[in-house]
């Protein structure tokens, strides 16, 4: 498959069977996005792999995280929660924070993100599903995620990636033409 047509058929797939990913095609994407490109090879990107029963610790703590947010909706909550206990693989990604440095803390999680489109890359060339969320149940914003990884000093979360097998198959999505977001100087 070319990287054109991996890239058109990459799609954020919310939707997927309570089926586990295997744990062959776990290593392949994380080798996928130690590939990313990073300034000065710092490799600055660190994964937690949230599987089992961690996974039932995670699903808690989101279940608190939500009826917080929103006490006046419990179907909002049952909603989104059903989202990540139907997922069967949540990968946590973080990128390294240099104390003192802006500029290169700013570069890391720019190659951290590349490193996860890496990831989302692999996952649709292998038949998975993957949706990158930074909001909301994936906990991107909240301490909360930072104690349950284990409070890593000098980390940020970029993103909580849930990864499983399509239930189907998402439709293409309408695309702006690269000539209307483009200037030529």
């Amino acid at each position: 498959m070319s990287i054109m047509n991996v890239l058109q058929q990459r799609r954020a797939v919310r939707n997927v069977k309570p089926v586990e990913v295997e744990e062959e095609k776990i290593h392949a994407l994380l080798a996928a996005a130690t590939l990313a490109p990073n300034d000065r090879l710092r490799e600055p990107w660190h994964f937690y792999v949230i599987r089992g029963e961690a996974k039932a610790r995670y699903e808690a703590l989101a279940l608190s995280y939500l009826e917080e947010r929103f006490p006046t909706k419990p179907n909002l909550v049952q909603e989104s929660l059903k989202v990540l206990t139907a997922t069967p693989l949540v990968i946590v990604v973080t990128a390294d924070v240099i104390p003192g440095d802006a500029a290169s803390s700013k570069d890391n999680e720019y190659a951290t993100a590349c490193a996860i489109h890496s990831m989302w890359l692999a996952a649709t060339e292998l038949g998975l599903g993957f949706v990158w969320r930074t909001r909301g149940i994936g906990l991107v914003h909240d301490e909360r995620m930072h104690a349950f990884i284990g409070s890593p000093e000098n980390k940020k979360v970029v993103g909580t990636l849930f990864i499983g097998y399509p239930v189907e198959v998402a439709a293409p999505t309408a695309r702006t033409p690269h000539s209307d977001k483009t200037t030529w100087l």
